[in-house]
C-alpha cells in the first residue's frame, strides 16, 4: 500500500522541488542548470496545466510540469516534460505512477506530443520514458556545455494515441 499520493501543485509544494531539483543539479545528470530558479521563474517557464507534485508525510518527494515547445498556435499540444524525483524516495515506483499521471492528465488537457531532452547518461529516466512509449528520435551531440565539457543530449518523444489523431 502506497503512503504517499500525487496531487495538483500549489505554491507551497515549491520548497521541496526546489530541493529536489537542486539534487538534479548536484548529481550532474538532470540538468544545465547552476542554479534553482525563483520560485517566480519556475513559475513563469512552465505551463499552468499539468504541474503535479507526489507527496508522503506532507514532503513532497517528486514533480511533474509541461514546457510549452512553442508559442505558435499550431503547437499548442506539444509540450517539453520535466520530471523530477527525490533520490531518497528511489524504488517506491513513483517516477511510474507519476509519469503515467500526466501523461493521462496531460491528454485530458489536449496535449498530443510530450518531448523530454535527457542525458544519455541518466539510464533511469530513460527507461522511465521508454516504459510509456517515449522513443529516442536522435542524439544531440555535444549540444550543451557544463563545467567546460560539452555534453550530449538525447531527445525522446511519445505521441498520444487518443490526442490529435
Amino acid at each position: 500500500m502506497t503512503k504517499w499520493e500525487i496531487r495538483n501543485f500549489q505554491k507551497n509544494n515549491y520548497s521541496d522541488i526546489a530541493r529536489i531539483y537542486q539534487t538534479g543539479i548536484d548529481g550532474k545528470n538532470a540538468t544545465f542548470q547552476k542554479e534553482v530558479p525563483t520560485f517566480a521563474v519556475w513559475d513563469q517557464k512552465y505551463l499552468d496545466a499539468c504541474r503535479f507534485v507526489v507527496v508522503e508525510d506532507s514532503v513532497t518527494i517528486g514533480w511533474a510540469a509541461l514546457l510549452a515547445f512553442s508559442a505558435m498556435p499550431s503547437y499548442r499540444g506539444v509540450a517539453e516534460l520535466s520530471i523530477y524525483i527525490d533520490p531518497t524516495a528511489a524504488g517506491k515506483g513513483i517516477g511510474t505512477a507519476l509519469m503515467a499521471h500526466m501523461i493521462s492528465e496531460s491528454e485530458k488537457a489536449g496535449f498530443w506530443t510530450l518531448q523530454s531532452l535527457i542525458f544519455p547518461e541518466n539510464t533511469a529516466s530513460i527507461a522511465l520514458h521508454k516504459k510509456f512509449g517515449f522513443k529516442t528520435l536522435c542524439i544531440h551531440e555535444k549540444l550543451g556545455e557544463m563545467d567546460g565539457i560539452f555534453r550530449d543530449v538525447a531527445l525522446l518523444e511519445r505521441r498520444s494515441q487518443l490526442v490529435g489523431k
